[in-house]
């Protein structure tokens, strides 16, 4: 199978993650999709916002029901810390060796990828599906053979938003799928 890995914290997942994730099942042709819920981003230390790794497993678990080659994923969360893609690849492979991985990012995190760990063995080993994010201008010109751009529809919707929404009291509603709206509620109130 082809499958596409598309990582983060999803703290907590929404209703741009599923659609996003649907877009590149097709635009990707993959046979399934994995939202790897993903531990602490080492490019992201310091945060305090994030909740427990099994809380926002099991809520991507739960949004997701129902959903046709779109799986939640907590593989990367019982590997050794910190996460990274490059160990997290090279683990599947051995435990996957009949599947292809194909590593799904947004535009941003390609701007940043030089500085992700072992970013190069990343490109020359594995293909890499990037989607379009508000603010990131890619140069076409320069990217590896590896590398496919897809022309997803952006989405205005960020789980800091849905967040800050839930501190202020203001409706969450269709930001998130209708099955987690209480929890969500429930596990990121103060």
């Amino acid at each position: 199978m082809k499958i596409g890995l598309f990582g983060g914290s999803f703290n907590p997942i929404h209703v741009g993650h599923i659609s996003l994730a649907r877009q590149l099942l097709t635009l990707g042709g993959l046979d399934e999709v994995w939202l790897m819920v993903s531990p602490q981003n080492p490019l992201k230390q310091g945060r305090n916002d994030l909740l427990d790794d099994k809380l926002r497993f099991e809520m991507t678990k739960k949004a997701l029901e129902g959903e046709k080659g779109i799986k939640a994923c907590d593989y990367e969360l019982r590997l050794p810390k910190p996460s990274y893609t490059w160990t997290t690849l090279e683990h599947l492979k051995q435990d996957f060796p009949n599947d292809t991985f194909v590593l799904l990012i947004g535009g941003d995190n390609w701007e940043l990828f030089p500085r992700w760990y072992r970013s190069e063995d990343i490109v020359k080993k594995h293909q890499i599906i990037v989607y379009p994010r508000r603010g990131s201008d890619i140069d076409l010109t320069t990217l590896p053979p590896s590398v496919k751009i897809v022309d997803t529809e952006l989405m205005d919707i960020s789980s800091t938003e849905i967040r800050n929404r839930i501190k202020t009291g203001d409706s969450i509603d269709n930001l998130v799928p209708n099955s987690i709206i209480e929890d969500v509620k429930k596990n990121y109130r103060l």
